[in-house]
């Protein structure tokens, strides 16, 4: 009874995978994936708000254009004061109101400083493009990783194809073995051979259909998908592009590439560093205003319990001597890092080249790889249908059918990886170039 139970769960497993998901089934693109992915992802939900802390410190860096005011209140206790002679041989008490107050505004303009706020909002802006090109290349490699799992997916696809054919070839040479069988052209054990090869093709299947199960819920977690849906991947295996040359794609890639954009970008941070690491050689031109009001008045004797108010406005120049000596030394630390981000382009785009040629050849490797493996599939299936043809005529005994049976199955199964291969180093190339 068991055995039966565990057959019929078997063959609703082999068949009707589908009922393992959900009833809900969604074909899609690579394209349509990694649309999907940029739109739901959560990693690159992270990344963007990085995008928006940079916009939010230029909005801070712009306020230093505002005057700078302040507002002050005190309360205070006033004690009697003491006069006291030079030699100190006397002193008199002097009476005080006991209750003091100050009330104070004072706002501060800065006019120059060698350009410094502007340089600083414009540095600001720079880290901001930093953040773009950071989300940028997270953004690739998201878009990468979806689709390998969504390639992971259409090569488990193709092997279930093959599978379920070489089941179905294996079902009927299992007929005529028992066929065989019952007239006594064989014995026993070639049916058992029979059947045991379709139990190791069962064992794939189930193998394959676990697989897909666990990638199919992995992907539906990154591009934003309810659980139970099942992917159906309907890319083409044709149409991509094989014949331009590698020129064309490292010249794209230092076009287009987010990690060299962001090389060149630290070039620009480093200059602009310097040029705010500069303004500290200019002097600081503000200018102020502010009103004063306090009590008693203390400046006259008698002593007033009145308040004293009072304005003032004008310009104030400054200038930090010790900046002469140390600010040189601050440009060459400056200068540097300059030099230190350009050599930090050159080994990027090195390595941007270097990417580019492994993966240019990859795929030129991966379209030959394919060609020859549909020979040889071609080739397995020849000598398939010939040791078929002579184990029915009784010229061929079931090991070499078998034997016949294991190549096939695995040329088809190498050819069916292939074709996934191909895309996959495709969008590899893509990638390379950063432009995935």
């Amino acid at each position: 009874m068991i055995k039966n139970i565990k057959t019929a769960v078997s063959l609703v497993i082999t068949f009707f995978p589908a009922l393992f998901f959900s009833q809900e089934q969604k074909q899609m693109t690579a394209d349509e994936v990694a649309e999907l992915a940029v739109q739901n992802h959560q990693q690159l939900k992270v990344s963007a708000q990085n995008i928006d802390i940079a916009k939010q410190n230029i909005s801070i860096t712009k306020l230093q254009k505002l005057p700078a005011i302040t507002a002050s209140a005190s309360q205070f206790y006033l004690g009697d004061a003491v006069a006291i002679d030079k030699d100190f041989s006397n002193s008199t008490n002097i009476p005080m109101p006991h209750y003091g107050s100050s009330y104070a505004v004072q706002a501060t303009q800065l006019i120059f400083k060698g350009g410094l706020v502007n340089k600083s909002i414009e540095l600001a802006g720079l880290r901001e493009q930093l953040s773009e090109l950071d989300l940028e290349k997270n953004k690739q490699d998201v878009k990468f990783l979806v689709i390998s799992n969504y390639l992971d997916i259409y090569k488990i696809v193709n092997q279930q194809s093959v599978f379920q054919n070489n089941k179905k070839l294996a079902q009927e040479r299992l007929k005529n073995i028992q066929k065989f069988y019952q007239q006594g052209m064989v014995t026993r054990n070639e049916v058992i051979r029979g059947e045991l090869a379709i139990k190791n093709l069962d064992q794939g299947i189930l193998t394959l259909i676990n697989n897909r199960k666990i990638l199919n819920y992995n992907l539906n977690i990154a591009l934003g998908l309810p659980s139970g849906t099942e992917i159906i991947p309907v890319e083409s295996l044709t149409n991509k592009e094989s014949g331009i040359g590698m020129d064309y794609y490292v010249n794209l890639a230092h076009d287009s590439h987010p990690q060299l954009k962001s090389a060149k970008t630290n070039i620009d941070v480093a200059d602009k560093n310097i040029e705010i690491i500069k303004t500290d050689k200019m002097p600081t031109l503000a200018g102020f205003g502010g009103y004063t009001l306090q009590r008693p008045v203390t400046t006259r004797n008698p002593v007033l319990d009145m308040y004293s108010g009072g304005w003032q406005t004008g310009v104030s120049l400054s200038y930090n001597i010790d900046n002469l000596f140390k600010t040189k030394e601050r440009v060459k630390l400056g200068e540097l890092q300059k030099v230190q981000a350009g050599d930090a382009m050159v080994l990027v785009q090195q390595n941007v080249d270097m990417a580019v040629n492994a993966a240019y050849v990859k795929f030129q490797e991966s379209i030959q790889q394919a060609e020859i493996l549909n020979d040889a599939k071609q080739l397995a299936e020849e000598n398939y249908k010939i040791t078929e043809a002579k184990y029915l005529n009784q010229l061929a005994v079931q090991a070499e059918m078998i034997d016949a049976q294991n190549q096939k199955l695995q040329s088809e199964l190498d050819y069916a990886n292939a074709e996934i291969n191909v895309l996959y180093q495709y969008y590899n190339l893509l990638k390379s170039t950063g432009t995935l």
